[in-house]
């Protein structure tokens, strides 16, 4: 968690990948064609307290939200479900906060926040990578 402050004192935004070093930011993959996966990321987005959504666009499998923090400033997230095979999808999230400070650590929680509660709300789907 220090080295996430650490780094947050410099950047301002957080985003997952395949290729992430750190576990937690890893891609997720759950068993579910990308219609079937869309409809419940933005169920369970539309649930998790804090977050707006602006924009959902099924077409490119992008959710656009933003969260207040308790400091005043404001965050983007996206969240892309990406189709990767007829019956498996992935989970993308990239955050940042507006404004030229540092974020101290708090898109990166922002990510886990969203992959807990899809991991928990999707776990029978979830693909172990």
């Amino acid at each position: 968690m220090l080295k996430r402050t650490l780094i947050g004192l410099l950047r301002s935004y957080e985003q997952t990948g395949d290729k992430a070093k750190d576990p937690m930011l890893k891609s997720r993959f759950y068993k579910l064609s990308k219609d079937k996966a869309w409809e419940e990321v933005v169920s369970t987005l539309k649930k998790i307290q804090g977050y707006t959504i602006l924009h959902e666009v099924q077409s490119v499998g992008e959710i656009v939200m933003e969260r207040r923090t308790t400091f005043g400033r404001t965050m983007d997230i996206t969240v892309s479900v990406i189709s990767v095979g007829p019956l498996t999808s992935a989970v993308d999230v990239y955050s940042a906060s507006r404004g030229s400070l540092g974020d101290l650590g708090s898109n990166y929680r922002v990510i886990i926040d969203i992959y807990r509660a899809l991991d928990k709300k999707l776990a029978t789907h979830k693909v172990n990578s």
